[in-house]
């Protein structure tokens, strides 16, 4: 599985990179703006990514833009609904208003920071995503 994390902060960068190591192969990106040239480079190298982990609040491009871009990008290329990414939304935000723009605009689940671990798993099992 290719796995694409987009997030800033150091700490949750590394400790996304080390969840996900365990399910497949992880690129990183510091901003949305990153995150959505990975993703096009993959689909050119036709290898597209099966997980985006997209952290709500980055700098040039939040996580929010970069969810409705890519997804916008999907349709224009014609890629069919059940051969997209699937995308997890990161957030430190308890901001219900986010976290219902993201479903609304296409992503599958979210994680609350501090992450935990069983529910991160979880929400791999119900991605139909885990090991």
């Amino acid at each position: 599985m290719r796995i694409l994390i987009a997030e800033d902060d150091l700490a949750s960068r590394k400790f996304l990179f080390k969840f996900f190591s365990a399910y497949g192969d992880c690129d990183i990106t510091l901003d949305g703006l990153e995150a959505i040239d990975a993703v096009v480079l993959s689909w050119d190298d036709e290898k597209p990514y099966d997980l985006i982990c997209l952290d709500i609040m980055m700098p040039n491009l939040d996580g929010i833009k970069a969810l409705k871009t890519i997804r916008e990008l999907e349709r224009e290329r014609g890629i069919e609904e059940e051969k997209r990414s699937k995308i997890i939304m990161i957030t430190a935000l308890n901001d219900t208003d986010n976290v219902f723009d993201a479903f609304q605009i296409g992503c599958q689940a979210y994680a609350a920071k501090p992450i935990d671990t069983k529910k991160l798993e979880e929400v791999m099992v119900k991605l139909d995503l885990d090991k």
